[in-house]
């Protein structure tokens, strides 16, 4: 019997990859508009919320569009914004504070929220759950299902019980055939399988490489006195250099919480760059530094960002299926927010669905509307004002660049005569190790900063040890005989988990993945400068289990 045919099948409507806010905005609006519809959500993490991490300084734009009546149904969205602060950071001990009035203008907050955004998708997964959605927690949607024509027929999820051997355990249970009319692909960002279907598709054949940041993130309880509920923190500067572009957050969330972190875009350029210690000496700093004397680190979690912008999207649609939210690229980089944009596309695509199914369609259309009607919404008009943003700050450097998004954003608001583009994959951009100048980083003082085994830690990630490991290379050779001696193989310092290490054993170097410290941030995925390291999805439930991200 083959694999496949040992497989049970479960036939729905709709299947949605991905349990986040864009897939449980897609599901609810499906229900909303026909309570009669069977719609799965499948969800790799342990439980809803346990992959999802952001700031996040949240706009309620979509969640009003999605729940009129949010605010009396108990919605997790309370903390209001109650001012800016921005700092240019101009060395490990000086600061410029930048006046509200010199900043683009999508940067002010008046009117947002701080929120965990994990515990905004469990109270979603609340609302779908209670108009009748099945949603699969735990299980790792592996491998897009195709019928004879090559139109996307639903998805599988993974084998589980399978040893690192690749041999069937005596847990061994097949995964599941989930099909659908249509399959929704809500992964977040560098999803392996709607990468998988953006190349199948052609999807990015008139599309700008995308490009991303890593956003490493901790949560910390802080001395009341050093809190200032709904004060929204963000720098520029140091630590990066001026071709380094990224910045820190540190967010005053209820309850004496901040949400703090620093996110670096991944065409950065000096393989001897760290992430992680990178984001910790960031923490030191004095306008950093004062909110956390005293206090408490309790959770740490990473996770990359797409900022590639307009130029970026792909096609949107292929036969039986769509991408939306922040799997697709549809983060806003000049307001720094993903989850508004991601709730809108979700509806859009639930919409161009039910339009279809009550049509009589069975699931044999290419459903092109949902791109109009993107292309016509309010997302897209965002995303076309500020579509400069990024590219502004990879042409100009970020203090011309930033100066560049002012006279963009303040003074033509967005309606420059033209279009800036970044064609330059971010994988390509590192120097050799020979031709970059090393960085110095502070040993961790176990107060302020820490390590990448108790942070981990802390991420309350979690692996079956005794599985296939999901971080593939295409050539075993290449980390030790390319990468070490042209970049000093950097997956050593871009991954903030600690998941790769050069060793010696028996007196050669080695190159071992730790794979169960994975967070699934897809760094490696995205920075490794030889496109070597193939990320896929592990066993269901594994990895991060976030608390309050």
């Amino acid at each position: 019997m083959s694999e496949a045919n040992e497989r049970e099948s479960m036939e729905f409507d709709v299947v949605i990859v991905g349990g986040g806010p864009a897939g449980l905005a897609a599901a609810c609006r499906l229900l909303q508009l026909d309570s009669d519809l069977a719609v799965v959500v499948v969800e790799k993490g342990s439980e809803i919320g346990a992959h999802v991490l952001s700031g996040n300084v949240f706009e309620p734009t979509g969640l009003d569009e999605l729940f009129p009546d949010w605010k009396t149904q108990g919605a997790p969205v309370k903390t209001e914004v109650s001012g800016d602060l921005v700092h240019f950071l101009t060395s490990d001990t000086g600061a410029v504070r930048v006046p509200g009035l010199f900043l683009p203008r999508p940067m002010h907050n008046h009117g947002n929220y701080i929120i965990s955004l994990g515990a905004l998708s469990q109270w979603m997964a609340e609302q779908a759950e209670a108009m009748g959605v099945n949603i699969f927690p735990g299980f790792a949607a592996s491998e897009v299902l195709y019928d004879d024509d090559g139109r996307v027929t639903g998805v599988a999820t993974s084998d589980m019980g399978v040893g690192k051997d690749g041999r069937r355990k005596s847990s061994y249970q097949a995964g599941y055939e989930l099909r659908g009319k249509y399959t929704i692909f809500a992964e977040g960002v560098r999803g392996n399988l709607s990468e998988e279907v953006m190349t199948r598709f052609d999807l990015r054949a008139d599309a700008d490489p995308q490009h991303y940041g890593i956003g490493i993130k901790e949560v910390w309880e802080v001395e009341p006195e050093r809190h200032q509920e709904g004060l929204v923190v963000h720098t520029t500067g140091w630590p990066l250099d001026n071709h380094t572009e990224g910045g820190g957050f540190l967010y005053h969330a209820a309850n004496n919480k901040v949400y703090l972190g620093l996110i670096i875009a991944l065409n950065y350029r000096n393989p001897h760059l760290s992430t992680f210690d990178e984001f910790q000496r960031w923490k030191l700093h004095p306008k950093i530094r004062r909110y956390l004397e005293g206090g408490k680190r309790i959770a740490y979690g990473a996770r990359c960002v797409n900022k590639g912008g307009l130029q970026s999207l792909p096609k949107l649609t292929f036969p039986g299926g769509m991408l939306v939210g922040c799997g697709a690229g549809f983060l806003n980089g000049v307001k720094i927010k993903g989850a508004h944009t991601a709730i809108k596309t979700g509806m859009l695509a639930a919409e161009s669905i039910h339009r279809a199914l009550a049509s009589g369609d069975e699931g044999q259309s290419e459903l092109v509307d949902y791109e109009v009607n993107v292309r016509s919404s309010w997302v897209y008009g965002e995303l076309h004002k500020g579509r400069n943003f990024g590219p502004g700050l990879h042409k100009f450097g970020m203090f011309l660049g930033a100066a560049f998004a002012f006279i963009d954003q303040n003074i033509f608001f967005g309606k420059l005569p033209f279009t800036l583009r970044n064609r330059d994959p971010d994988h390509e951009s590192l120097q050799t190790i020979s031709a970059a100048k090393p960085i110095d980083y502070p040993k961790p003082d176990g107060v302020i900063t820490f390590d990448k085994l108790s942070s981990v830690y802390l991420s309350n990630t979690n692996h079956e040890e005794d599985q296939p490991s999901h971080l593939k290379l295409k050539d075993e050779s290449i980390p030790i005989a390319f990468n070490l001696p042209e970049y000093g193989e950097p997956a050593q310092r871009y991954c903030p988990a600690g998941v790769y290490e050069v060793v010696e054993e028996g007196g050669a170097q080695q190159f071992k993945i730790n794979a169960a410290n994975c967070v699934h941030c897809k760094t490696c995925d995205i920075k490794d400068p030889t496109q070597n390291i193939v990320w896929v999805a592990p066993e269901g439930g594994g990895g991060p289990n976030y608390a309050g991200m």
